[in-house]
């Protein structure tokens, strides 16, 4: 008897793991039934203003749309080379049939990025406020990290079916946690003597935030608006299987179709795409730091 109960792991009984199941999966359907329209009618002005930025991205003449990357390329790093090499890679797209799909994941990506942005700087700001608010958050950041995709799609799906918006919501649930944790990392490094001496001579707490704390963080937060770009591209594939266009569609249907072409050409774009806003965004970050050691 007790050798069976060493080799044989106690569980709870198969009934009772059926009942339990069944009962989370008929309350989260009834909570679905009963808010999944207010939900979606929450979401609305979000689907307009997607809908509405994939459009203005693909009907924009294409040497405009090159030309603004190219120079935001330039402006970011103050580097001819990257800038040419924007143009060139963005051309190639292009020309390779790729342009619309290309646009329409530059529209959900940019989007995605600015909603993880404005959600989760506040957030990474709180925890480094408050250190039970960063221990309470800190498991729900590994969390989201770490579950598989395809499981937080199941709830998504469930409530808001299939769509932009729901894609929308997954690549941010995805790719929110780096700029959470670099906010608070960034906001936690800042020298806790010059915040005193603001305090010291009256100055506010909202002043010293925006003034003081927010730019002195300023590279570690671009660092992490650079790995939630990079995760949010991750999920591109991912987030077409419900419903969002872009270079995402075309690599899925290779998978179906074993066209090998298709899938590597559109793989491609996506790596062009994640160098291309990495290399933007680090030299963003770095030049911020250069200055702010000029400064010093």
């Amino acid at each position: 008897m007790q050798l069976e109960f060493f080799l044989k792991f106690p569980s709870m009984e198969r009934e009772s793991l059926r009942d339990l199941k069944k009962g989370i999966d008929l309350t989260f359907k009834d909570f679905s039934r009963e808010y999944g329209d207010s939900i979606e009618g929450f979401f609305g002005p979000l689907l307009k203003f997607l809908v509405w930025f994939e459009k203005f991205l693909i009907t924009t003449p294409w040497p405009l749309i090159i030309f603004l990357l190219s120079f935001l390329a330039w402006l970011s790093s103050r580097s001819i080379k990257l800038s040419i090499g924007t143009a060139i890679s963005f051309f190639v797209i292009g020309y390779f049939g790729m342009w619309k799909d290309t646009m329409s994941t530059m529209a959900i990506i940019s989007v995605a990025t600015l909603i993880c942005l404005l959600v989760g700087t506040p957030i990474g700001v709180l925890m480094a406020r408050s250190e039970r608010l960063k221990n309470i958050l800190s498991p729900v950041l590994d969390m989201m990290q770490t579950i598989p995709t395809f499981v937080y799609l199941i709830p998504i799906i469930m409530l808001l079916g299939i769509g932009k918006v729901p894609g929308l919501l997954a690549v941010c649930v995805y790719a929110i946690p780096p700029i959470v944790r670099l906010t608070n990392l960034g906001i936690r490094e800042v020298d806790r003597r010059v915040v005193e001496a603001a305090k010291a001579l009256g100055i506010k707490k909202r002043i010293i935030l925006f003034k003081i704390e927010i730019p002195l963080a300023l590279p570690s937060i671009m660092t992490g608006v650079n790995q939630t770009i990079m995760m949010a591209l991750a999920m591109v594939v991912i987030a077409s299987m419900i419903g969002v266009s872009g270079l995402g569609v075309p690599i899925l249907r290779s998978i179906s179709n074993q066209f090998l072409a298709l899938g590597l050409m559109n793989g491609l774009a996506i790596v062009a795409l994640a160098i291309i806003f990495d290399r933007i965004s680090q030299n963003y970050a770095r030049r911020i730091q250069k200055h702010k050691e000029a400064k010093k």
